[in-house]
C-alpha cells in the first residue's frame, strides 16, 4: 500500500518503511507525528481524495532534525568590481513512515452512535 501525502507545501509518494526528507517540522527527535493530509491511497484499490481522503492518516517517527548541504550563491556585476558570495543550508526533518491507515466509514458511524448514547 502507498499514499500520496502533502507536507510542507509539497507532495510525496510514501510507503511503509520509507525514510522521507521534508521541510523542517516542529517535533522532537524520536516522537511520532500524524499526517492527515492524504491525497491518494493506492494498492489493491485506489482511493482518490476530493481533495483529501476522508479518514486516512499516515503515522511517522521523527528520525533527525538537520541541515542540508550548503548551496553556494555568487552574485557579480561585470566590469563594476561587485562580487558577493554566500551560502545557504536548508533545515529539514527526516521521517520514517511507520503506518498508513484508513478508517472505515462504517466504523466512524458506529463510533458516532456510541458517543451519542
Amino acid at each position: 500500500m502507498y499514499a500520496i501525502i502533502e507536507c510542507g507545501g509539497k507532495q510525496y509518494r510514501v510507503q511503509e518503511g520509507d525514510i522521507l526528507k521534508v521541510e523542517k517540522l516542529a517535533a522532537e527527535v524520536g516522537s511520532t507525528i500524524t499526517i492527515d493530509k492524504v491525497l491518494l491511497l493506492g494498492g489493491d484499490k485506489t482511493t482518490v481524495g476530493t481533495p483529501l481522503v476522508e479518514g486516512a492518516k499516515v503515522s511517522c517517527k521523527v528520525m533527525k532534525q538537520d541541515k542540508d548541504k550548503k548551496v553556494l550563491v555568487f552574485h557579480y556585476k561585470a566590469k563594476k568590481n561587485i562580487r558577493k558570495r554566500y551560502g545557504h543550508r536548508q533545515p529539514f526533518t527526516s521521517l520514517l513512515i511507520e503506518k498508513i491507515e484508513k478508517v472505515k466509514k462504517a466504523a466512524k458511524k458506529a463510533d458516532a452512535e456510541t458517543a451519542e448514547a
